[in-house]
């Protein structure tokens, strides 16, 4: 199963990581023993390096919870899921971090391109979503344009935490809608118990021909100092679907389009048309390959740690066009049109990262958390064969420093300060933003008072952020503050139930501010507007959570009332052959469900049958009544699971309901259902460094599509896709 917060365990690991936080493993909160597992709480671990270590090793039904430094309970922690290295092996179909998490309750995913996907977190995406490498930003451009990729291999990293609700405080305010932070292995934090520690992943699939290897390393030069090396590999071609390419709406206007050009004597132009909308089974120009290396060192001293990292990421990935677009273009004696040809992007990205973790000892601050990342980052998009379009570049540094108060007061917490510097630039046709300069500061906090029945956590964060089109001679200054308190309550044992309220103010992107040319990925001429106002929002969260009986559970219902939104709307004109765009504000609100429950119907200890049970519903609406654009709908998912030491046998089924409650510029999506299944077999007894996975997704070659994506008219889901994969670990 995947780790979620009803699993109390695995949902503290992720502000752990953010601030540092000691882990151990203990038994007790799967058996519903509160006291017993604060009192193991309590005990001294064996420093941060062993923790770390511990971590490594553990499997993921193991129960983890917070040990004595920083927050105990991190109940501001409402909406959290975590992945670890098992579930990410039987998750990831493609090589985008999006579609590897959309099975969460609340979480779906940008669809884009199988070489462009990114997470969309109760009904937000882009700006609103922060996607982090270890508490830092991947300082791609993922978030200016969904055809953009994220730079992250999934296959390579250990653990990817999802946030939502209050705790995104730690994470800035371009996570007002949540942030998913990928923890991985570039900075070594622990000495291998080994000479030297390797983990390595290998999978093919049929429905794109998928090539796909990783491997890591970790040596231990000394007794405190450790190498790391890493590296990945990933080829596919064009992806198979289940049925037409183009939804039902679009392939019919390219009918009729046939039929006029057929009217006006262009029989050729017409048969380009019939070919479009009869394009069934593939996609074309959707195959990719990407590669990644990666090198750092680690230094520990005894309960501190340093380290630094060097990374490269490189892909090149297909743009799906969509169907009948033209483009002009200069013609012997005037104005003409052309097909687009196929669209390519080629996107590097150089990185270095820093990492310490010092302790401070037995005073009133226990840890200082340092964190660095550079970021060099170019993507090109090619028109055609060697015919270069539009150049990005992105030259980005983001740090953290973190205080860890000790947590043997009554008020236990992180205080800290972050720093962002980002040069972005874009050179071609469509070069919709000018370049600009973004620099941000923030201070925050994230406080816990109470041991008892009743505790009360408080967050609050200052950021000040600069943004400036200096070609445009447009600087804009935003000052922001944001502030989260909840209410814990634990009577019942084994159950807590916590209230959450947060107020979040987000500053405009330069995207949204000095947007003014032809977007080709969004179909839109994009037009911003600088007089943008601070974006925020009134947020309500009730939760429960915890065990009953054998079973787990976790129900959690939100709010939010944002004040001044910042959206495209149809601005009802064209320009350059494209819909005319433009940034807006207005109010609007966000109500949502999310749950999920896992019961053990059979549990003999050497087998058990698990029940797994999710859902999630978003609804968003504008303040004139209509509503958000591309808004999940409805989702279901009921698995039953079967496990014994040597294999896991799974059967789900996932439920996505019609989306019909759609603004005047998007279409209605159809609903579908995937069925999938999957056989993991660790084949060394009483040794789980080995499994082997077997899998069948979309058993009956559904044409499914999902509404939050731009392309969904003519980017269908992955068809019937048959996977092999192993992963090793010694």
């Amino acid at each position: 199963m995947i780790s979620h917060t009803s699993r109390i365990a695995p949902s503290h690991i992720a502000l752990a990581a953010a601030l540092g936080l000691a882990v151990t493993a203990t038994p007790a909160i799967a058996e519903g023993n509160a006291d017993e597992a604060a009192e193991d709480a309590a005990q001294p671990t064996g420093g941060a390096a062993q923790v770390e270590d511990d971590l490594h090793n553990r499997q993921s039904e193991d129960n983890i919870i917070v040990s004595a430094s920083g927050l105990r309970e991190l109940d501001v922690l409402a909406g959290t899921n975590v992945l670890e290295a098992p579930e990410i092996q039987r998750e990831a179909v493609t090589g985008q971090i999006g579609e590897l998490l959309t099975k969460i309750p609340g979480v779906s995913a940008t669809s884009f391109a199988p070489g462009a996907s990114r997470p969309v977190l109760r009904g937000q995406q882009g700006e609103r979503v922060r996607v982090l490498v270890d508490g830092v930003g991947t300082a791609d451009v993922s978030n200016t344009s969904v055809d953009h990729a994220t730079t992250i291999e999934p296959i390579t990293v250990e653990r990817i935490e999802v946030l939502r609700g209050p705790a995104v405080l730690l994470y800035g305010s371009q996570a007002i809608g949540g942030a998913v932070n990928v923890i991985d292995k570039r900075i070594p934090t622990r000495m291998p118990e080994e000479d030297f520690h390797l983990d390595a992943f290998a999978g093919v699939d049929s429905a794109s021909n998928l090539l796909t290897g990783a491997a890591s390393l970790d040596v231990g030069f000394t007794d405190n100092l450790v190498f790391h090396v890493d590296g990945s590999w990933r080829d596919t071609g064009n992806v198979d679907i289940g049925g037409f390419q183009i939804a039902p709406e679009l392939r019919q206007e390219l009918l009729e389009e046939a039929a006029e050009k057929e009217a006006d004597g262009e029989p050729a132009e017409a048969e380009e048309f019939r070919e479009t909308a009869a394009q069934r089974g593939f996609i074309p120009n959707s195959d990719m390959r990407s590669w990644t290396v990666n090198a750092g060192l680690g230094l520990i001293l005894g309960e501190s740690t340093f380290g630094a990292s060097l990374g490269y990421y490189d892909t090149n990935y297909g743009v799906i066009k969509r169907p009948g677009l033209k483009k002009e273009e200069e013609e012997e004696g005037g104005e003409g049109e052309a097909e687009e040809e196929n669209v390519r992007i080629d996107l590097e990205q150089f990185r270095a990262d820093f990492k310490g973790d010092i302790y401070l000892g037995d005073g009133a601050f226990e840890r200082l958390k340092l964190r660095v990342g550079y970021s060099d980052y170019t993507h090109t998009e090619f028109e055609g064969p060697g015919e270069v379009g539009t150049v990005f570049d992105s030259t980005s540094v983001e740090a953290r420093a973190e205080l860890v108060q000790n947590a043997e007061g009554m008020l236990r917490g992180a205080t800290g300060i972050q720093y962002l510097h980002r040069d972005f630039s874009a050179v071609g046709a469509e070069a919709y933003v000018p370049p600009n300069l973004t620099d941000q500061v923030a201070i925050f906090t994230l406080q816990e008072f109470g041991t008892g029945p009743i505790q009360i956590e408080a967050a609050g964060r200052a950021e000040f952020t600069d943004v400036e089109a200096q070609t445009l001679g447009i600087a804009r200054n935003y000052d922001t503050f944001s502030g989260a308190l909840g209410v814990v309550y634990e009577r019942i044992e084994g159950i807590r139930i916590g209230l959450n309220g947060s107020r979040a103010e987000r500053a405009p992107s330069a995207e949204e501010l000095f947007s003014d040319g032809p977007h080709i990925a969004t179909q839109a001429f994009e037009i911003g507007d600088p007089d943008l106002d601070t974006e925020s929002a009134l947020g309500l969260e009730a939760y429960a959570r915890g065990s009953i009986g054998a079973g787990t559970f976790n129900l959690t219902v939100f709010k939010q009332w944002f004040d001044n939104y910042i959206f495209l709307e149809d601005a009802g004109f064209e320009e350059d052959g494209l819909p005319a765009f433009q940034y807006l504000q207005r109010d609007a609100d966000f109500f949502g469900i999310e749950a999920d429950f896992s019961y053990p119907v059979i549990d003999t200890g050497s087998f058990r049958l698990l029940t797994d049970l999710r859902g999630s519903y978003i609804e968003a609406d504008l303040a004139d009544g209509t509503a958000v654009p591309r808004i999940p709908p409805l989702s279901l998912l009921g698995a039953l699971e079967a496990q014994t030491d040597a294999f896991d046998v799974r059967g789900e089924v996932q439920w996505f309901d019609d989306q019909d409650n759609v603004t005047t510029f998007e279409t209605p999506t159809d609903g579908f259902t995937l069925v999938n299944a999957m056989v993991a077999w660790r084949p060394l007894a009483d040794n789980r460094n080995v499994t082997v996975l077997v899998a069948a997704d979309n058993i009956f070659d559904v044409n499914g599509r999902r509404h939050a994506s731009f392309t969904k008219d003519f980017v269908p889901l992955i068809g019937r896709n048959f996977r092999a994969s192993v992963r090793l670990s010694f």
